[in-house]
């Protein structure tokens, strides 16, 4: 599909898109995401719909926009956060050429690498909703509307949002970038993981990481963390901690809330022993899914 061809006819015609070949009908949510029942209450709706004024980004695009909704596709939503903190691989997923204020004509597109090419989806701007709720990944921003859209447009290429319920961060970040990943487990980690991650900080390298999930899925522990889940590495740095240095590496929840509750945790008594300057430059004392 041509973005620009089916925008000037949608415009000329004074229609709003409706992508056949990605249905706002249950084909396109799959048969097993959601029990019968449920799958016949959802129902579709375009942001002009639900806000007089939605927007595809406000203030830029950040990690924070991002809260995952129904579908367990935390995997690919971590991918995005680490991808919000490089602009330049950004500009490649996210074309500029689309929104809500110019030319609108409910389509939209977004690109992502397939088998050594970067592959074009279009899609049009109809959300499911399911008893009044998203479906989808949503902003918390209540109208900004590029991490629903995305999804959205990563789910038809997968075929339906069933094939982003449960998948992996290394075939997400490959998709969002062009990539090579390298996957390190922590059970048994190189002696120079530190080094490893502090070189991958500097060369600007997407990093995410995982729990297991040989037991139950989503299973929050009582230190926070979630069983089967993926987060985004948003940061590393070594501290003076006491008469020493600390090695400490900050991580984010796609849920957008949820955190340890250990060591070096929000409100942890570690950060007593920080340097003032370091804590205020470190420390967000916020329930916004970030840690270290």
């Amino acid at each position: 599909q041509d973005f620009s061809h089916l925008q000037t006819l949608c415009l000329s015609q004074g229609l709003l898109f409706e992508d056949a070949t990605f249905p706002a009908q249950v084909s396109s949510i799959g048969p097993n995401l959601l029990p019968e029942d449920e799958l016949q209450q959802i129902h579709w709706k375009r942001p002009t719909e639900l806000l007089r004024n939605p927007y595809l980004f406000l203030d830029g695009v950040s990690r924070f926009d991002i809260m995952q909704g129904e579908i367990g596709d935390c995997w690919m939503l971590a991918a995005l956060g680490s991808l919000t903190l490089q602009k330049h691989f950004l500009e490649n997923v996210l074309p500029k050429d689309q929104g809500f204020q110019e030319d609108y004509a409910g389509i939209f597109h977004f690109r992502f690498w397939q088998c050594g090419d970067w592959v074009d989806v279009v899609i049009d701007d109809r959300l499911p909703f399911l008893n009044g709720r998203y479906l989808s990944v949503h902003s918390r921003m209540s109208n900004e509307f590029w991490p629903s859209l995305l999804e959205k447009a990563y789910a038809k290429l997968r075929g339906s949002y069933q094939n982003l319920h449960g998948g992996y961060l290394s075939d997400a970040l490959v998709d969002l970038t062009g990539g090579v990943q390298v996957q390190f487990s922590l059970k048994d980690p190189p002696p120079d993981l530190e080094e490893i991650v502090k070189a991958a900080i500097k060369s600007r390298c997407l990093m995410g990481c995982s729990t297991s999930s040989q037991l139950r899925r989503y299973v929050e522990l009582r230190n926070g963390i979630i069983q089967g889940h993926a987060y985004t590495v948003t940061g590393a740095e070594k501290i003076p901690y006491k008469n020493g240095m600390k090695y400490i590496i900050r991580i984010w929840n796609p849920w957008g809330h949820g955190e340890w509750k250990g060591p070096w945790s929000d409100n942890s008594s570690q950060w007593d022993h920080v340097e003032p300057k370091w804590r205020e430059a470190l420390l967000r004392n916020k329930d916004d899914g970030e840690f270290w």
